[in-house]
């Protein structure tokens, strides 16, 4: 089917109707733009977790969409400090974020339907400029021509007369293979995560874990071991508690069929039995356990082709050890809403392709950098049989953080040598679980 509106408007394609595909709707909207999103899932409810948002990403999200009134309400939380913790419970580092002014922003904690839900009233509400945009449910893309601008649906119908189309369809991207010429597979990473949401309620009374912690407090606590590690924070104003327990993945390559299954209670005891007891007493709170088979890509040689962008999970997913997979996602929007603001009304083929090869030409290097710094951070955290912690998790928070957005990137490439800036990163080639693909060196990447 033609989109058939007026000629001088310009027709936006958002594939993926998650994080990364609302947040360009917000990022795009504008007078004359007329917007669909494509979602092939019925887009009822997000799943139940806590999700963070990193300063380089919340300061856009809270600040230049104008969304922290709508989030405080659903119980946003600024993270006060980053702890991280042997499993002798030794407090091994405590960073203060409250002191971390230079970063324009704060380390936002949401639960992650809250997220969405506030992104898609953003995406679709009136009270915004330009037309809201229009959410197609149970819809899914099976082919595009990226040149003519046009996606081809599982029912068999053509969308066509498209000036952008933005895929943000995960990592399991049918878009993908349209943009790089090739099927791009997802890599086994070696690594699992537990994922669990608890009443705070029902814990905060349990006088060992409040001496170690208290699951109301608005700060992420890290437990690290050999192989094994807990990431745990609140959400909604205390009244939720997450824990994100990540462990080697047994599962088998030969039989694997779904990413993501039940989990079962006694094999994660059995996983963190060497961790504190009052860890598994958290654990035994948890009403429903999924494990997570925990996949990213290898860098792509190219986001973009003809009218075409991949952003988000579908351009670059990586391990969650940064914090920085969602965050990435809110770099992409905002640096493709950034480079198409001046336009208004239809532009040229040459417009789109020029501006789109230019945020590629931005965000792609840094993306493969923070998906590097992901992998480097997932490697044993102590030598075998020690509980001293060998890794700082921390270590790369400034290059992470310190982003004002996609323009003042490339003025700062322009500028100075960002290769420089990296050495004091002391990135090597990380040691890789069986199975994963290594990302090439820092110095290789073209910057």
């Amino acid at each position: 089917m033609a989109i058939t509106p007026a000629e001088s408007e310009f027709r936006i394609l958002i594939v993926g109707g998650g994080i990364a595909g609302l947040a360009t709707t917000i990022a795009l909207r504008g007078p004359n733009r007329r917007i669909t999103i494509l979602e092939q899932s019925a887009l009822n409810r997000e799943i139940g977790a806590t999700i963070s948002l990193q300063p380089n990403a919340s300061k856009f999200v809270e600040k230049s969409w104008n969304l922290c009134s709508q989030l405080r309400a659903k119980g946003s939380m600024a993270d006060q400090a980053f702890r991280i913790c042997s499993t002798d419970g030794t407090e091994h580092k405590r960073v203060d974020l409250t002191t971390k002014s230079e970063y324009g922003g704060d380390r936002m904690l949401y639960h992650r339907q809250d997220l969405h839900d506030v992104l898609k009233n953003a995406a679709t509400s009136v009270d915004r400029e330009g037309v809201p945009a229009e959410i197609l449910v149970k819809s899914r893309v099976v082919s595009c021509d990226c040149e003519e601008g046009s996606v081809e649906l599982e029912d068999g119908s053509v969308m066509d007369g498209l000036d952008l189309i933005v895929a943000a369809d995960g990592i399991r991207s049918m878009i993908r293979r349209c943009v790089v010429g090739e099927e791009v597979d997802s890599v086994r990473t070696g690594q699992a995560a537990y994922r669990m949401m608890i009443d705070a309620s029902k814990v905060e009374d349990d006088e060992d874990i409040r001496t170690f912690l208290d699951p109301r407090e608005a700060v992420t606590t890290m437990v690290m071991g050999h192989q094994n590690r807990l990431i745990m924070g609140p959400a909604r104003n205390g009244e939720v508690f997450s824990i994100v327990a990540m462990v080697p993945d047994v599962s088998d390559p030969a039989t694997e069929t779904f990413w993501t299954t039940k989990g079962n209670m006694d094999d994660l005891l059995e996983a963190f039995k060497e961790f504190p007891d009052w860890c598994k007493r958290l654990f035994r709170h948890a009403p429903e356990l999924g494990l997570w088979q925990l996949r990213d890509l290898d860098p792509l040689s190219t986001w973009t082709r003809g009218k075409v962008i991949l952003i988000g999970d579908a351009a670059h997913a990586m391990l969650p050890t940064q914090g920085q997979g969602a965050s990435q996602a809110i770099e992409d929007a905002e640096a493709i809403g950034s480079f198409f603001e001046n336009i208004s009304g239809k532009p040229s083929g040459l417009a789109v392709v020029s501006r789109l090869k230019l945020v590629d030409e931005i965000r792609r290097p840094r993306a493969t950098q923070i998906q590097l710094l992901s992998r480097e951070s997932a490697k044993p955290a102590t030598e075998k049989g020690d509980k001293k912690i060998k890794i700082s998790p921390y270590q790369y928070m400034d290059y992470c953080c310190t982003y004002n957005g996609a323009k003042a990137w490339r003025e700062q490439q322009m500028s100075v040598d960002i290769l420089q800036q990296l050495e004091g990163l002391a990135i090597r080639e990380p040691q890789l679980p069986m199975g994963a693909s290594p990302l090439k060196s820092v110095r290789t990447v073209a910057i």
